[in-house]
């Protein structure tokens, strides 16, 4: 359809040239100065915009169709845009928004938060729904992507939650305590700035362990493996 669009384009632009050509042609001098100003805005601009709307629908076309490449976005590091946050809080958060993240696509859309707040015991209206996303939706993409969910925790530690709104029950109904995990205790999110800022080698131990932790699993996987290898040659034998 675009390349028809585009032939019938420039057959037309081909028959006004030549429609052009029949005519007197001016003087010189007016034809100088008049040139850019007739040719330039009139042709340009349209063309430019007939060349984004044909990639926006090519594009929506790519989506419906499920051949669409996913566009390069800012890469999210949720340790350092929310270091207010211990490690071990923000990966009980990134289970909690996987494990409702039904379509496994990043996100949390309007029917997963419904179900969501469901199965949290605190059930919301349609226009409720739509409210909470839009408190947080920073992309205005009518969903909730993981930085968007952890944005409600740090409102909710921040105290910028109304007591009674969807958010604040989704906050203090997920079993997570961030004013005390999160910001440990700070009534003021600026001050927990600054106690965020003392918390450096806090991090680094918690990464620490992490790491030890690993290392233990690979090697208790090791000695099973080990002890299944010496009990088979056992029976084989």
């Amino acid at each position: 359809m675009a390349s028809q669009e585009l032939a019938l384009k420039l057959q037309r632009r081909l028959q006004w040239e030549e429609a052009e050509e029949g005519r007197p042609q001016p003087a010189p001098r007016a034809f100088a100065a008049r040139e850019p100003e007739s040719e330039s805005p009139a042709w340009a601009p349209t063309a430019c915009a007939d060349a984004e709307l044909s990639a926006q629908l090519t594009r929506r076309l790519d989506i419906n169709e499920g051949t669409a490449r996913p566009r390069r976005c800012k890469v999210f590091n949720p340790y350092t845009e929310f270091p207010e946050f211990s490690r071990r809080l923000i990966k009980d958060l990134e289970s909690k928004f996987k494990l409702y993240d039904a379509g496994r696509d990043g996100f949390i859309d309007l029917m997963e938060l419904k179900l969501m707040m469901e199965k949290l015991g605190a059930p919301q209206t349609h226009l409720g729904l739509k409210n909470m996303i839009k408190e947080v939706d920073e992309d205005f993409d009518g969903q909730l992507s993981f930085r968007e969910f952890l944005l409600i925790f740090h409102k909710a530690a921040a105290g910028e939650l109304e007591e009674d709104s969807g958010l604040m029950a989704l906050a203090k109904l997920s079993e997570i305590d961030v004013a005390q995990e999160g910001v440990k205790g700070a009534k003021d999110f600026f001050e927990a700035k600054v106690q965020a800022l003392s918390c450096a080698s806090k991090f680094e131990a918690e990464l620490k362990a992490e790491q030890d932790e690993r290392k233990r699993e690979e090697e208790k996987r090791r000695l099973r493996q080990a002890a299944f290898r010496e009990l088979k040659a056992a029976f084989s034998t």
